[in-house]
């Protein structure tokens, strides 16, 4: 995977923390060291997951070797389609209103760390169904787990600084950008894989 598919694949998977984190920042107006906290723990979390699906994808990727690139263009398209979904979905109900429906905390006005936990969880189950698919790859996972996790950490703080002023308008967009990213990369593992893209 090349240094450009690692950094689009980052920060697709940074892109719902981030609609969650400006969901926080509209409820919490946080401070910079409570948002910095707050990404480190969305990015910590965001990082551990690929890991645990790419272990899972490992298991089976022997099993399945034929049709790995198939397996990988298929999760990627249905964690990128079903993002730009829900995003869509949601549409605008004024400022604050269309932040994430996974964002208990934002929603019930909860800033404490067990809130916080489970909604950077919530936003990283995504990432958990693309470690499986990098599985099927030759990557560097440890490599692409870090840099999700400090583009998450990136995209979370600045989210929380945000959301104070933006609403959740930004996040919905975020969202439907990151969506569509992993659709694309997707298609261009397929397509490299059946020949009829050369391999980067």
């Amino acid at each position: 995977m090349t240094p450009a598919a690692i950094a689009i694949l980052s920060f697709s998977m940074s892109a719902d923390a981030f609609a969650a984190s400006i969901g926080r920042g509209v409820a919490h107006r946080p401070s910079v060291p409570m948002a910095l906290r707050h990404g480190l723990v969305f990015g910590v979390i965001e990082a551990l997951t690929p890991l645990l699906g790419w272990t899972l994808g490992m298991v089976a990727a022997g099993f399945v070797e034929a049709i790995d690139h198939w397996i990988a263009f298929g999760l990627l398209v249905l964690v990128g389609g079903r993002m730009v979904w829900e995003a869509m979905a949601r549409g605008e109900e004024g400022p604050g209103g269309d932040q994430p429906l996974h964002d208990v905390a934002a929603r019930t006005g909860r800033a404490g760390a067990l809130a916080l936990v489970a909604t950077a969880v919530g936003t990283s189950i995504d990432a958990a169904a693309v470690g499986v698919s990098l599985a099927f790859l030759e990557v560097n996972i440890l490599v692409i787990a870090l840099c999700i996790g400090a583009a998450t950490f990136a995209m979370s703080t600045i989210g929380m600084l945000v959301g104070r002023v933006v609403g959740g308008r930004l996040g919905r967009i975020a969202e439907i950008v990151g969506g569509i990213a992993l659709v694309g990369l997707g298609t261009k593992i397929l397509l490299e894989h059946l020949g009829m893209l050369a391999g980067g």
